[in-house]
């Protein structure tokens, strides 16, 4: 048996003090204490240089400096890549776009038999907004005056494209009411109108390109989107159930002085799959408010990031029960936020137990044949909610 010589016992005995003082240290941190991350993490968000990328790193390093949490993140510059780690459990939360909605819908690059409507819930999300801007010599003053226009769309963008035929919802028009011009690049689509090549088109406020727009002797307008017109609304939401009105103050043509009511998506969305454990998203989400002050001058956006703003619907898919919670905790989860989040979570698991119809239907037929089935089992799904 061993037993420890003279000149090891001072090493023991200095050890065990060290792990006592530790200890004693540790006790004296009640918010660590009581907001117990993972030692380590992993996120996954946009790519290097995003707005994504730079919003998760600013969260990461707070969350390192408070609670001593590393945390890995891994972008990726396409929407499979930034959740697949999710949905394998390689990443813990993921920092998403659009395409959250996406794969909750099966829709777009999520509609292939290999994915199909994921089981996904939000943590929180900060308002991004987005609208329809014009060419103001175009003369169009609403967006029922889009029809018979040249409309702006990004190739191969449907995170973009989607969000551009919700705007033409909410008037009661289509692509077959406009003169849809594709473009190949979303750079090429945004400077489309000062180049004289298109009316209109979609996007965030503060792109250069739709400053551009401002300063050239086209000039800019903003369509409003009026949050008073009920039947807009459910139009709209029928495309996009993401999205709410928003009185926006910042960007090409637009102040304080000059505010315009457009509307505001969530990006990043922070996300997890539904079944991750509901007390690590309630930590996460705690710590998540207890760090604010800590990174919410990293950019301009980040004052965003307040639970009043990004802990409320409408958002891509729903809340996750652990978010929930907190929200409870801090009055900011209202009867109308659940009522939302029961129907969105009705929708998303209508479209999930239509999916192996689909499938089964689809049994030995062509790509382009089961793309055309899902359609007509999603549409039934949706159509009996």
């Amino acid at each position: 048996m061993f037993r420890p010589t003279i000149s090891d016992r001072p090493r023991v005995t200095v050890t065990l003090a060290t792990a006592f003082t530790t200890m004693m240290t540790l006790a004296a941190m009640p918010v660590n204490a009581e907001t117990a991350l993972p030692d380590t993490m992993t996120w996954s968000s946009y790519d290097v240089g995003s707005a994504g990328y730079a919003e998760a790193s600013a969260i990461a390093d707070a969350f390192g400096k408070k609670y001593g949490t590393r945390v890995r993140i891994q972008p990726s510059g396409s929407a499979i890549g930034r959740l697949q780690p999710l949905l394998s459990e390689r990443a813990d939360f993921s920092f998403l776009a659009t395409e959250t909605f996406f794969a909750a819908e099966g829709i777009h690059d999520f509609s292939t038999r290999r994915w199909g409507p994921q089981d996904l819930r939000a943590v929180a999300g900060r308002p991004s907004s987005f609208g329809i801007f014009t060419a103001a010599d175009a003369n169009i003053h609403s967006l029922k005056e889009l029809k018979g226009k040249r409309f702006a769309y990004v190739a191969g963008n449907p995170s973009i494209n989607v969000k551009c035929d919700a705007f033409l919802a909410f008037a009661g028009l289509t692509r077959d009411d406009v003169e849809v011009i594709m473009f190949p690049t979303y750079a090429n689509t945004m400077s489309s109108l000062a180049r004289n090549e298109a009316d209109a088109s979609c996007t965030t406020t503060t792109p250069s390109h739709v400053y551009e727009l401002a300063e050239s002797p086209r000039g800019i307008r903003w369509l409003e989107v009026p949050a008073d017109d009920k039947e807009g609304w459910k139009r709209l939401k029928a495309v996009a159930p993401f999205f709410q009105p928003y009185t926006e103050t910042v960007g090409a043509g637009i102040s304080e002085e000059k505010p315009v009511d457009i509307l505001a998506y969530r990006y990043p969305v922070l996300t997890v799959r539904a079944n991750t454990d509901p007390e690590l998203v309630y930590t996460f989400i705690k710590a998540l408010d207890e760090t604010y002050d800590m990174y919410k001058d990293a950019t301009a956006v980040m004052p965003r990031w307040r639970l009043s703003e990004a802990g409320t619907p409408a958002i891509d898919v729903p809340f996750h029960v652990g978010a929930i919670r907190y929200l409870k905790e801090k009055s900011i989860w209202t009867d109308e936020h659940q009522a939302w989040n029961e129907t969105r979570t009705e929708r998303l698991n209508a479209l999930r137990e239509a999916w192996p119809n689909a499938v089964a239907e689809a049994e030995g037929k062509s790509d382009d044949e089961f793309s055309a089935i899902w359609e007509k089992h999603r549409t039934k799904a949706l159509n009996s909610l």
